[in-house]
């Protein structure tokens, strides 16, 4: 696809977290840009508007009545499921799924491509923040909004473009990187990959692509990560983790109250040798792992250390990700994004390190039926921290009309697993939620949404003041 040849684009399902950040790229960099979506509100909406992107509330064929040069079209729909795109496939006009356009972006440039199963997007953000503030003057994209990006996406004038590459329905074959930072693989999306080994084969195909000249970045603590590179990786590896024999090794990782702090070292052919002590101010060992490979791949891109370590330590994180919204009643309200088992553990280990004397209370929103069935005993164990879950119905989101498992089912999966230790409750709809935390809510109490889906509604309609 060349998109020199491009002006005028139309964004089927345009207020997903990936298409928002792709369209407002797009916009910044000269192309005009439309769109559309369900009518309900997403957490995007703001994003959109801020760009000055036309969003039509709804889909009818009507909207393609004027030329475009491109469709692009989210693959949450089809043309059985979307008249628009229906009109296009009939009209002959030009299409590209989202996943095909973002690589036709990212082919153009020198990209970096930050994947993995977990923590994609704090990483991507983290990352895209640090060479900002190091003057590599970068272009950046972002499956969510980052307060301080005032949006998704940054537009430099280098030819860095740092993206957050998702592998579900093997988006990442779309992507031909210089740079691949992997924090982990972890199974999930078993509505597209069957098992384990087509997931990781995803991952398998991407290491391969990396020319001999690539670097890939890699996570060695994820014993999965730590198997393949050296077995498909073509180009330069660089490990960090934990463990001694890392390229990079973490060590004395602490947090005072407020700060986490930890030390890295660089192994090399002379020996070890010590880089010093960093500072962030995001909570939790995954993000220690997380600032690790944005320090390496800053050092790779030739970023002075001083302001490495002075902007790794004034990111805030991104929307969505351990978020604090606001107080009700007292209450601390966060927002969370954690929809898988793994996630859910680091959010409540990293919750519990922060409020160690707070009542953890967790509303909490499943995210596909195919992901909840295939991952119901990790889901079931992966709440030990909390204490006290509330779960809902199951969020279908665009991919799935329904299912054979339930929220209930959820429920008390979750309360024998916990061998009825906890307060665990199943309420069916957001509605009832919000009323029965209107209800309960106390300064004692740390409340987190969490979920994928639009969980995050009930804390936008409990919060009285902000923090």
């Amino acid at each position: 696809m060349d998109l020199s040849k491009i002006k005028k684009i139309y964004m089927i399902g345009i207020k997903g977290v990936g298409m928002t950040m792709l369209a407002e790229f797009l916009a910044h960099n000269g192309y005009e840009i439309s769109g559309s979506d369900t009518a309900e509100t997403f957490m995007t909406d703001k994003v959109l508007q801020d760009a000055g992107i036309q969003v039509h509330q709804g889909f009818a064929a009507e909207h393609l009545q004027e030329h475009f040069d491109l469709i692009v079209y989210s693959t949450a729909y089809t043309r059985e499921t979307n008249e628009e795109l229906k009109i296009a496939w009939e009209k002959k006009l030009k299409l590209a799924s989202f996943a095909e356009t973002l690589g036709a972006v990212f082919n153009t440039r020198f990209g970096i491509a930050v994947c993995g199963s977990h923590g994609k997007t704090t990483t991507t953000a983290w990352l895209g923040y640090v060479l900002q503030e190091c003057v590599l003057k970068p272009n950046v994209m972002v499956g969510a909004q980052v307060p301080q990006f005032n949006g998704s996406s940054i537009t430099g004038d280098s030819n860095y473009l740092v993206i957050e590459a998702d592998e579900y329905q093997n988006k990442l074959q779309y992507f031909n990187p210089k740079i691949i930072v992997l924090n982990n693989i972890d199974y999930d999306h078993p509505d597209f990959f069957p098992d384990v080994a087509s997931y990781e084969q995803a991952f398998i195909e991407f290491i391969f692509k990396l020319p001999k000249s690539g670097v890939l970045i890699a996570n060695f603590d994820d014993p999965t990560i730590k198997k393949i590179a050296p077995a498909y990786c073509k180009g330069r590896i660089i490990s960090y983790g934990k463990n001694k024999k890392c390229d990079y090794i973490i060590s004395n990782i602490e947090w005072d109250g407020q700060k986490q702090f930890f030390k890295l070292q660089l192994k090399d052919d002379e020996g070890i040798s010590d880089i010093g002590e960093f500072a962030i101010s995001l909570n939790g060992e995954h993000n220690v792992h997380n600032a690790t490979a944005v320090i390496i791949a800053a050092i790779e891109l030739n970023a002075d250390l001083h302001l490495i370590r002075r902007s790794l330590e004034s990111f805030t994180g991104t929307a969505r990700r351990m978020q604090i919204k606001g107080k009700f009643n007292g209450a601390i309200i966060v927002d969370d994004y954690a929809h898988h088992p793994t996630e859910i553990k680091a959010t409540l280990d990293s919750a519990k390190q922060k409020w160690p004397d707070k009542k953890i209370r967790v509303i909490f929103h499943p995210h596909t039926f195919s992901r909840t069935e295939a991952l119901i005993d990790d889901f079931a164990t992966s709440f030990s921290k909390a204490d006290e879950v509330v779960v809902l119905d199951i969020y279908a989101s665009a991919r799935e009309a329904k299912g054979t498992i339930t929220g209930s089912e959820v429920a008390e999966k979750i309360r024998t697993s916990l061998n009825n230790k906890k307060e665990i409750r199943y309420i069916a709809l957001l509605s009832e939620a919000e009323h029965y935390i209107r209800e309960t809510a106390k300064d004692t109490d740390v409340i987190i949404l969490m979920g994928a889906g639009d969980v995050f509604r009930i804390g936008d309609s409990l919060i009285s003041n902000y923090v």
